[in-house]
């Protein structure tokens, strides 16, 4: 057949778009056709950027035009993700902005905590947070941010039914634990488990996000196959321990990411439970899972070496009551976190989305709290309040908790002589945020709703 643009145009009319569900004639993704002497230049976009996906449509380019012209016409194709505005055409996910993978090669290395805490601390800069629990067969996102009774609710959209996420800690999150009771096994073949990972991405109502963390299963399976012929990744974290049997497999995670057919950035090396120290002994470093084993796998690898976060009780405790450590405060649990977030924000603001939406943190965001968590907070500050009472009642005054507020303030109630302008302050400052904030540190601030005079610096109001 003569190679002319008509044939052309007629044999890539066959091609579907995968994700956008047309042909890219259609959908004008050929961008540039150039026919010389017996061989075709063809320049296509895609809307998913990954390497898997660019080269399933420059094979299905070459198969349509070789049969359209004959096997003897020479094809050349270029493949390139969607270009400036036309990058909101994405059909997955199209409101989010960064798409980040947290893997380990190995099971019980902390991968799960380390996304917790990730997910609430970036929450707490100010960005729009969603998390996705992919390990399906060991899902822990509910019981690590104390939803572990919520049900995600449903919204209709013209004929379909959207999932909506729970939200937690200023976090958006979806988790097959949602789904299965908690003592219910998931034993799903790989099919069906990518089946139903794939409903949590393209059936929910995420809204816009600055960034979806999501919290692989250990290994590299079905579950991470499926996700990134699915989903366009700005890039993967790997974490691990630093003991040799962990590093080992944390080299085969990040050797995944980096095959042709997959080719997803590694972002970089987490090492968790880096050394113990015990409360008693602050100044001491004991390296039970061996020394530096991640960061030299990452030196040798040439990717980011991120951070390194300390075996700490306190961390441990504060994913199994559902309360992430990176939000207590200025404690060492907390700190523990801080040079991982501060990397992965900066990765976030610097690094060009493939929707053409720059990251830009909204400092002060409100993190809302579920009942389920202001009741579990109600329940401390209460007790918090009772250690308190007899030191006020020996001063003519006392004080109730009034309520806690879905954004994270804790309403308090003066009595007696604790409503006296001049003992108002010191209570409110020297005794009650303190006592609060002590036992639940994800209250922003306390206010007393009867104070008499407004005080600043303190979050009370009159």
């Amino acid at each position: 057949m003569p190679i002319t643009q008509e044939a052309i145009s007629a044999a890539l009319s066959r091609i579907i778009e995968p994700d956008l569900k047309k042909d890219i004639v259609e959908l004008d993704l050929v961008r540039e056709v150039v026919v010389d002497d017996n061989t075709v230049h063809v320049t296509v976009e895609v809307s998913n950027p990954a390497m898997h996906s660019r080269k399933r449509m420059e094979e299905a380019v070459t198969f349509q035009l070789k049969q359209a012209l004959g096997k003897d016409v020479g094809v050349v194709v270029s493949v390139n993700p969607l270009s400036g505005d036309r990058a909101g055409v994405r059909k997955v996910l199209p409101k989010v902005k960064h798409i980040i993978a947290i893997a380990s090669g190995k099971g019980g290395v902390g991968k799960s905590t380390i996304t917790a805490n990730l997910a609430a601390g970036l929450a707490q800069r100010g960005f729009s947070v969603g998390l996705v629990d992919a390990d399906i067969y060991g899902p822990s996102m509910p019981l690590m941010f104390d939803v572990l009774h919520e049900r995600p609710a449903v919204r209709k959209e013209g004929e379909k039914n959207l999932i909506v996420p729970v939200e937690s800690y200023g976090v958006k999150l979806l988790s097959i634990g949602f789904f299965a009771d908690p003592g219910q096994a998931i034993a799903w073949r790989g099919p069906m488990a990518s089946k139903a990972l794939e409903q949590l991405f393209k059936d929910a109502d995420w809204g816009e996000l600055d960034v979806m963390l999501v919290d692989l299963p250990p290994g590299t399976g079905d579950i991470h196959l499926s996700l990134v012929q699915a989903i366009p990744l700005t890039g993967a974290i790997i974490v691990s321990t630093p003991q040799p049997v962990a590093v080992a497999d944390a080299r085969k995670g990040v050797g995944f990411f980096q095959l042709a057919s997959v080719n997803v950035p590694v972002l970089g090396i987490v090492e968790n439970m880096a050394w113990f120290t015990p409360a008693e002994l602050p100044n001491n470093k004991y390296y039970i899972f061996g020394q530096g084993g991640a960061r030299s796998l990452a030196e040798e690898l040439k990717v980011p070496f991120i951070a390194e976060v300390p075996l700490v009780q306190s961390i441990r405790e504060a994913a199994d009551i559902g309360r992430p450590a990176v939000l207590q405060g200025e404690t060492p649990a907390a700190e523990a976190f801080r040079t991982l977030v501060d990397s992965v924000a900066k990765t976030l603001t610097t690094t060009a989305s493939p929707i053409g939406s720059n990251v830009k943190p909204i400092a002060g965001r409100t993190m809302r709290l579920t009942r389920e968590q202001r009741d579990s907070i109600s329940k401390r500050a209460q007790l918090a309040l009772n250690d308190l009472r007899p030191f006020l009642n020996a001063d003519g005054g006392d004080i109730s908790l009034e309520e806690i507020t879905v954004d994270g303030i804790a309403r308090v109630k003066l009595h007696g002589a604790c409503c006296d302008c001049a003992m108002s302050s010191m209570t409110m400052k020297a005794g009650v945020e303190e006592a609060i904030k002590r036992v639940a540190p994800e209250i922003r601030s306390v206010e007393a709703v009867n104070q008499p005079v407004r005080q600043t610096g303190i979050g009370v109001v009159a």
